[in-house]
This record gives C-alpha cells, sequence and structure tokens, in this order.
C-alpha cells in the first residue's frame, strides 16, 4: 500500500517548470550565438597574417553574450517554480 502512495506522488512531476525551461531555451541561444560570432576570421595563407582575428565582435561581443547565456543558465536552474503557487497537501 505505501509502495502505490509513493509511485502516485512521483508520477508527472518534473523538476523544472516551464518558466525554467524558457529560461535555459533564451541562454542557450545566447551560448550558440555567441560561438557562432566567435568562430572565423582565418586566413587561407599560413604566411599572410588577417587582422579581422582581432575584430571587436570576437573579442568583446561574443564573449559577453556567452558570458550572459550562461547567467541565465544558473537562473533558469536556481529559478523555483513553484514559488506563487500554495503547497498541495
Amino acid at each position: 500500500m505505501g509502495e502505490q502512495k509513493r509511485k502516485d506522488q512521483s508520477k508527472g512531476e518534473f523538476i523544472f517548470g516551464n518558466k525554467n525551461y524558457k529560461f535555459m531555451l533564451i541562454g542557450l541561444a545566447f551560448i550558440v550565438v555567441g560561438f557562432i560570432l566567435m568562430s572565423g576570421g582565418g586566413s587561407d595563407d599560413p604566411n599572410v597574417f588577417d587582422e579581422s582575428i582581432f575584430h571587436w565582435r570576437r573579442i568583446r561581443l561574443a564573449p559577453t553574450l556567452v558570458l550572459i547565456g550562461f547567467g541565465f543558465q544558473v537562473y533558469a536552474i536556481l529559478l523555483n517554480p513553484n514559488k506563487g503557487t500554495t503547497p498541495k497537501s
């Protein structure tokens, strides 16, 4: 009898709520865009130096977007999905 009650209580509960997953997807999008902006800047000829590797987009913008994305991920994990609801008894 106790085992059935435990199964009923744990059925259909997710660790995170919809709000958590939305923030996780937003954070993931920031991280992906940041890594895309970091890519490129290479030269086809190894004897020619390409200055575009030091562009502000790769040095400042892309790492900032990645850090913002990680911040969203941490916030999504720490966000309490049951904050506004009353506990079930």
